[in-house]
């Protein structure tokens, strides 16, 4: 199922989004889920390399690809 949403926008910014989406064949809908999507991917995957790195800088023990191996499979 699908939605619709509305956006407002200047006259400029229309084409703007218009004239981007048509170089890559897409529809302006289409580019603007995918980059509202691309988006909200890209700030989840840096809370979650946020949350990676604080993890390993508490405890910065690691182990090599052998050694993970060995414990795991």
């Amino acid at each position: 199922m699908t939605t619709t949403l509305t956006l407002r926008l200047e006259d400029s910014e229309k084409q703007l989004l218009a004239d981007y989406a048509r170089a890559f064949n897409m529809s302006v809908s289409e580019f603007v889920r995918r980059s509202a999507l691309d988006r909200i991917e890209d700030e989840l995957d840096l809370q979650a390399w946020d949350r990676a790195k604080d993890e390993h800088e508490a405890d910065p023990a690691t182990l090599s690809a052998s050694e993970i191996a060995a414990k795991y499979l």
